[in-house]
């Protein structure tokens, strides 16, 4: 799987990304059958704390994956994403074995 990462408003951190490498290879263990990750993450200037905001579009095949989380900071953003990814690949994996 192949990680596309755009960093919007701010400048990423080299261990920002390899968190994000991390969790996001770990969803291969669910199905096998992604092809890439697009990651968006930014930064908003308004006065909540929970101001960072992450877009995770999985590809794979037939329709995409896409979820949108938004925290107080990225890393709980990604976990967040994650664990609603896992979710949604196996109820994905799940109707592909049904047919």
């Amino acid at each position: 799987m192949t990680i596309k990462l755009q960093t919007v408003n701010f400048n990423a951190k080299a261990g920002l990304e390899e968190y994000v490498e991390s969790k996001l290879s770990k969803l291969d263990q669910f199905y096998d059958k992604i092809i890439s990750a697009q990651v968006s993450m930014r930064v908003e200037n308004i006065s909540e704390k929970e101001n960072k905001f992450v877009d995770i579009k999985l590809e794979v095949p037939g329709d995409d994956i896409m979820v949108k989380k938004s925290g107080q900071s990225f890393e709980e953003c990604i976990d967040l994403s994650v664990d609603t990814l896992k979710k949604l690949i196996i109820r994905k994996k799940e109707k592909v074995s049904e047919r």
